[in-house]
């Protein structure tokens, strides 16, 4: 008994080996923080864009509208592709197009540059908002676009960003291109539906999106093929 009784005391004595706080708030409080982080370096955008009366820094609309429609999409989606999703776009302006040639060329040029400007600036993020190296990693491969055929969180982020474009900036696109004729524009939606699952096709197809009334005919002939 009197062994017992010790070891009791000494066992209560010692200084404890890990936090108080629940691993769960703590994984929440990291989550809000990288959010938080994100929108911050987002609201930083020198363009604008106006939504629904509200004027917006444009890459944190955009950033917006990723989240939601990755909630739509896909509502099971862990912490990791939710801020993968949100830091998709994460200061785009900060590498233009304009630096780097105007030719098929250096355009795949500032895309790869591009995918790893963001995918660098997110994981610094996460790193300032606490997590660890295997969650960040995972995070910044979706970001990059790296294996898009094999790896589904960068399906699931590339799904999402098309689902993106077809629902909120393709009339725009179209209104700005009034030259492209119906091949033309079969060319750009097949590009974009060929790079989403079938999953996010049949998403399309079963009106779950806004699509823009000119265009609707065009992509479901295109995506049904």
């Amino acid at each position: 008994m009197d062994l017992l009784i010790a070891i009791i005391i000494v066992s209560t004595a010692l200084p404890r080996q890990f936090s108080t706080q629940p691993a769960n708030a703590m994984t929440q409080h990291r989550f809000d923080q990288a959010i938080a982080l994100i929108d911050e370096a987002n609201r930083e955008d020198p363009n604008r864009e106006t939504c629904e009366g509200k004027d917006w820094p444009k890459e944190l609309l955009y950033a917006h509208r990723m989240s939601q429609m990755l909630g739509r999409f896909a509502p099971d989606a862990d912490d990791a592709m939710q801020l993968a999703v949100r830091a998709q776009h994460i200061q785009r302006w900060k590498s233009p197009r304009s630096d780097y040639p105007m030719d098929r060329k250096g355009y795949h040029q500032w895309r790869a540059a591009l995918n790893q400007f963001h995918a660098s600036t997110v994981a610094d993020l996460l790193t300032k908002a606490g997590h660890d190296n295997e969650f960040i990693t995972r995070v910044t491969q979706a970001v990059g676009k790296k294996s898009l055929k094999t790896n589904s969180d960068t399906q699931l982020l590339e799904d999402v960003a098309g689902l993106v474009f077809l629902e909120h900036y393709l009339l725009d696109f179209a209104n700005k291109h009034l030259e492209y004729d119906e091949q033309k524009w079969i060319d750009i939606i097949d590009k974009i539906q060929k790079k989403m699952s079938a999953q996010a096709r049949r998403f399309v197809l079963d009106g779950h999106i806004a699509l823009p009334d000119s265009m609707v005919e065009l992509i479901w002939k295109v995506i049904v093929e």
